[in-house]
C-alpha cells in the first residue's frame, strides 16, 4: 500500500500535539510563512515557546552580530539563530517545569525574487532539537533554491518545506533517507531545489554526509552537489560565486598518477591565463552520476572509496547529473563569468564530437558547442598513448569526423582546444586495469597510484583490496 502523504496542516498538527516537543522559531528575509502553519493547526501554544522575525537589518546585527560578508542570507546567520535561540530557550526555561520536554530551535533565512525578476530566489533553513529532554541536541542544515517565478509562491513553497524538516526531524530521524525525500511532500522538485544537506549530532553519528549528498543527486532533488576534502557538505555558490574554475572529469577508480599528471598540468597551463587569478582559482574533481552506476544501481561503498581517496588528496568533489559538458559549463556559469578551464583526455574530447550525443538540442551540435564556448573556456588536452611504445594521440594529429573538422579548426585556430605538458612514464596507466590488479591482490599497483594512496586503499580495505596479494600477472 502507498504510503499516505501528510499536508502542511496535518503535520502541523501532530507535532502541536506532541506534548513533549516545546521550541523556537525565528525566521529572516521573505521566509515568513513557517510558524504560520503552526498557528494555523491549532494547539500551538503547548508546541511554541517563542517566534520571531527579525526583519530589519539593524535589528538583526544587534541579536545575532554583523556577518563579516555583509550578507544575511547565508549558512553562518543561520547557525548564529539557531545558536542563539536554542542557548535561550535552554537558559529560560526551567527543567524543573518542564522535565519532559524536547527543545528545538528552528530557524531560516530566505531572500525571494525581486519585483523586476533579476534574482533567483534561495534560502537556509535549519533545526537543532533533543530526541530526549537530558540528550544533547542534533543539527539538520540544508540550503535551498526557489525555481517558481513568483515571490508569493517562493515564499509558500518555502514554508512547506520548513514543515517537512521540522517533521522530518521529529518523526523520521532515524532513517536520515527518507526524512530527506519527505522534504518534498506537497512540493513539486522543479519549484524547489535542495543542493547541500548536512546532519550532525549524536542521532546521526552513523551518517556520512557524503552519501547524503549523492542521495540528492540520485533522487533528483538536485543536478550537483559539492563536498570538500573534510567530507563536509557545501554550499555550491559559497565556493564557486565570482571564481576561476577549473575541473576534470573521470571515473577515479581508483585515482592514478596519469591522473594527478593531467590536473598538474592542466592548473599549471591555467594559472598562466590572463584572466585567472591565482588567489581566486577553484579546482574540481568532478564525478557524474552515470560514471557511478553499475547496470543502472549505484553501489554507495564503491562511491565511499573513491570520495576517500580523493578527500585524502585534499580534493573539492563535485557530484553532478550532467553527462553533456555544455550542461557543466551551464551549471558553473550561475556562478561565475570568470574563465574557465576543462582538463579532458583525448578519448573525451573525441566523445564531445559525436553528433548522437546531441540529437534532443533542436540546434544539434552546434548547439552545444555555442552554449559551451559562448563563455570564457579553455579546453586543456591530455594525450593519449594505448601503449608505452605506441604512437601519442595530441590535437595536432586526433581524428574527427569531416563534417566537425571546421569547427574543431577554429577551436583550434583560436587557442580555446590546448595541449598540455604530460609526463611519458604514466601514459600507459589506466584505472580499469589498476581496479582489476587491486581486486585480483595483483602486485605493482602501488606504483601506478599517487604516493600515499596505497596506504589508504590497504589501511581502509578499499576497492575490493586483498591483503594476501599473490604474484598473479595482468596482460596490459
Amino acid at each position: 500500500m502507498k504510503n499516505v502523504v501528510l499536508t502542511p496542516a496535518q503535520k502541523a498538527l501532530q507535532i502541536n500535539l506532541d506534548p513533549e516537543l516545546y521550541g523556537t522559531f525565528a525566521e529572516i528575509g521573505a521566509g515568513q510563512e513557517v510558524v504560520r502553519h503552526f498557528f494555523r493547526a491549532g494547539g500551538a501554544s503547548g508546541t511554541i515557546a517563542k517566534t520571531m522575525s527579525a526583519y530589519d537589518k539593524d535589528f538583526s546585527d544587534a541579536i545575532y552580530g554583523k556577518e563579516a560578508n555583509g550578507r544575511y542570507v547565508c549558512e553562518s546567520r543561520l547557525k548564529k539563530m539557531i545558536e542563539h535561540e536554542y542557548g535561550l530557550i535552554t537558559e529560560r526555561l526551567d527543567r524543573e517545569k518542564h522535565p519532559n520536554k524536547r527543545f528545538f530551535s528552528f530557524a531560516n533565512n530566505v531572500a525571494t525574487i525581486n519585483f523586476s525578476k533579476t534574482n533567483d530566489g534561495h534560502g537556509w533553513m535549519g533545526i537543532r532539537f533533543q530526541l530526549a529532554p537530558d540528550a544533547k541536541p542534533n543539527d539538520v542544515v540544508l540550503h535551498f533554491l526557489l525555481n517558481e517565478r513568483d515571490a508569493k509562491q517562493q515564499q509558500e513553497s518555502a514554508g512547506i518545506l520548513g514543515v517537512n524538516l521540522l517533521y522530518g526531524c521529529t518523526h523520521l530521524h532515524n532513517d536520515p533517507k527518507e526524512l530527506i525525500k519527505q522534504l518534498f511532500d506537497n512540493i513539486s522538485k522543479g519549484h524547489i531545489e535542495i543542493d547541500m544537506i548536512q546532519m550532525n549530532g549524536p542521532e546521526f553519528e552513523h551518517v556520512d554526509n557524503r552519501l547524503l549528498s549523492l542521495f540528492l543527486v540520485k533522487e533528483k532533488m538536485t543536478n550537483a552537489v559539492i563536498f570538500g576534502p573534510d567530507g563536509v557538505n557545501l554550499q555550491p555558490s559559497d565556493i564557486l560565486y565570482k571564481k576561476n574554475i577549473l575541473a576534470i572529469r573521470g571515473s577515479f577508480r581508483p585515482v592514478t598518477k596519469v591522473n594527478i599528471d593531467m590536473i598538474k598540468n592542466g592548473y599549471n597551463k591555467f594559472i598562466l591565463e590572463k584572466r585567472v587569478t591565482k588567489s581566486n582559482l577553484q579546482v574540481l574533481f568532478e564525478i557524474t552520476l552515470s560514471n557511478l552506476s553499475t547496470d543502472g544501481e549505484i553501489d554507495e561503498q564503491d562511491f565511499l572509496d573513491r570520495a576517500d581517496i580523493l578527500c585524502s588528496l585534499g580534493q573539492t568533489v563535485l557530484i553532478s547529473n550532467y553527462q553533456q559538458y555544455y550542461k557543466l559549463l551551464d551549471y558553473f556559469s550561475k556562478f561565475s563569468t570568470k574563465r574557465m578551464g576543462i582538463i579532458l583526455g583525448v578519448p573525451n574530447l573525441k566523445q564531445i564530437f559525436e553528433e548522437k550525443y546531441y540529437r534532443h538540442l533542436s540546434g544539434g551540435i552546434l548547439e552545444a558547442f555555442g552554449r559551451m564556448f559562448n563563455r570564457d573556456l579553455k579546453v586543456y588536452l591530455y594525450p593519449y598513448q594505448k601503449q608505452k611504445e605506441g604512437d601519442l594521440t595530441t590535437s595536432s594529429n586526433l581524428q574527427i569526423h569531416p563534417r566537425f573538422r571546421p569547427l574543431y579548426d577554429y577551436l583550434i585556430y583560436n587557442n580555446r582546444i590546448v595541449d598540455i605538458d604530460y609526463d611519458p612514464k604514466v601514459l600507459h596507466i589506466f584505472s580499469p586495469i589498476v581496479l582489476r590488479m587491486i581486486k585480483n591482490g595483483v602486485s605493482g599497483w602501488e606504483d601506478l597510484v599517487p604516493a600515499y594512496v596505497d596506504n589508504v586503499i590497504k589501511d581502509k580495505q578499499l576497492f575490493g583490496y586483498k591483503s594476501n596479494s599473490n604474484k598473479e600477472k595482468v596482460n596490459n
